[in-house]
């Protein structure tokens, strides 16, 4: 029976379930497979075994990087032997994914649209890359690039530049390292002092995943083995060694049911196991990283932030558990001052997983895992609140969740906040004095065992004199240099060519 009040449209997430395939262990699962486990574990978890699954109307997929399934929700379906009426999916790229499922199938449950969804996510990078080492085959399911799901939910922009492409700019370790040094400039801080922030940062992140069952590397590290770098720590992208990084090569998948109140209750599902979603919002910020008026900041995720708890009724003080999408540090911290959060409480950490290098970064589907983690903390404190961030590309597309074990007093709400960014003009055919504001050492990987890393190439973003930006990538020794054994953060330069700049 529905609790007294009870709207019986109302979204409820019923079940949440999580798997790791750690590499030793037998066999070499996909995606397809490792996301069925996460939705039967979701099932076991409702209570009601696979009676859930069994009827749901609605599946929808985190796109999968580890293989491109234009349908992957249809191969789950196969796989868990069920047939929904129709299957979502989202775009190729981005980590904002699982929070704006959620979205859409609550609002489709509130609107009579859907009564049981399914929402899950696997990668299998590890067992990829396994199996190309060994020769071992994967019998993992083909697909026709034919197959394509009812609806596609997100942005599929590309997401760099003209000059971000030129500059060598081509993946996050290097865009996010190169926001990590704006930040450390806006701080005002030396680069020893903001190693030492951010080694904390991430050492009380693999605490928790020390903690955490499903963390694909459950081991509690200090900062300085974190930021101290080694043949297995090898250099990424200054300031980042490997273990300030996300960790692609994972095994991981989670699944989520989400029902009516009136489907749970049908169903049997104890009221206790009831988790309610309060509200959803989705904004982005200026889309090239270097079109920002301040690339240490994501006005996005304050206007997300601000809509979700408003719709909710609470404020940022009122959420006991967080979880803020954690591919690299500067995304944390980003977040944390965002959102009026300081990023040592030890009372209230950041993340209920350990993160994307310790608990993994499983493609498009980490805030899954986040979500099953914050559902299972609702369920042992179901007075209080959860909320989750989730990001896309660059710190670009921005999610945020807010949960609870009570059910919200207006429903469930999905919005999607206006965002005040302001935006920068590139000039990336200026010659002459500039101001360095971030640069970002790019580091080739050395031969193995030893895997010595020689940086091959700086990346400079620097500001002209009339506050237009431009990038100089410069692999010429002098420059290399300065920017690995100096600072010439904030100091005056000459830029004479794409590839050549002096710096004074």
């Amino acid at each position: 029976m529905l609790p007294a009040g009870m709207d019986p449209r109302t979204p409820v997430l019923v079940g949440a379930g999580q798997v790791v395939h750690r590499t030793g262990e037998a066999g070499l699962p996909g995606p397809v497979e490792l996301a069925a486990r996460g939705l039967r574990r979701a099932g076991a978890d409702s209570g009601t075994g696979d009676k859930l699954l069994r009827t749901a109307d609605t599946i929808a997929a985190v796109a999968p990087v580890t293989r491109p399934y234009p349908n992957f929700g249809a191969l789950i379906a196969a796989e868990l032997g069920i047939e929904p009426q129709r299957t979502l999916q989202s775009v190729r790229f981005g980590g904002d994914a699982p929070q704006r499922l959620v979205n859409t199938v609550a609002c489709d449950i509130v609107a009579g649209r859907c009564e049981i969804a399914l929402i899950a996510g696997a990668e299998a990078v590890a067992a990829w890359n396994g199996a190309t080492r060994t020769g071992a085959e994967l019998t993992w399911p083909q697909q026709s690039d034919a197959a394509a799901p009812d609806m596609t939910i997100g942005s599929d922009r590309p997401p760099n530049s003209e000059m971000e492409t030129a500059a060598g700019m081509w993946g996050p370790v290097y865009f996010y390292a190169l926001m990590e040094s704006a930040l450390r400039g806006r701080l005002g801080a030396t680069e020893d002092a903001h190693l030492d922030r951010i080694g904390a940062l991430w050492s009380r992140m693999s605490g928790i995943a020390a903690r955490n069952p499903y963390a694909w590397q459950p081991v509690e590290r200090t900062a300085a083995e974190l930021c101290t770098p080694s043949a297995a720590n090898r250099m990424v992208s200054t300031p980042y060694p490997k273990l300030l990084v996300a960790n692609l090569s994972v095994n991981l998948g989670a699944g989520l049911v989400l029902c009516s109140a009136q489907a749970a209750d049908a169903a049997g599902v104890p009221h206790e196991r009831w988790i309610f979603p309060h509200a959803g919002a989705v904004a982005a910020d200026e889309w090239f990283v270097t079109e920002r008026a301040d690339m240490a900041a994501a006005p996005a995720i304050a206007a997300a932030g601000r809509a979700a708890l408003r719709a909710a009724g609470i404020g940022i003080d009122d959420v006991a558990h967080l979880d803020l999408y954690s591919c690299f540090p500067v995304a944390v911290q980003i977040a944390a001052a965002e959102l009026g959060l300081p990023i040592d409480d030890p009372t209230r950490p950041l993340s209920v997983t350990g993160g994307l290098t310790f608990a993994g970064g499983p493609g498009n589907n980490y805030t899954t895992h986040a979500i099953a983690t914050l559902a299972g903390m609702l369920r042992e404190d179901p007075e209080s609140y959860g909320l989750a961030t989730a990001l896309g590309w660059y710190a670009t597309k921005h999610a945020v969740g807010v949960y609870s074990g009570r059910p919200p007093a207006a429903g469930f709400r999905a919005l999607e906040p206006e965002v005040l960014s302001a935006h920068r003009d590139s000039d990336p055919n200026y010659r002459g004095p500039v101001e360095i504001e971030a640069y970002t050492a790019v580091y080739r990987k050395g031969p193995a065992p030893e895997h010595v890393d020689e940086p091959e190439a700086v990346v400079i973003s620097a500001r002209t004199p009339s506050g237009a930006r431009i990038l100089v990538r410069a692999s010429d020794a002098d420059t290399v240099a300065a920017c690995v054994d100096g600072d010439p953060l904030g100091a005056p330069a000459d830029i004479a060519a794409p590839d050549r700049i002096t710096l004074h």
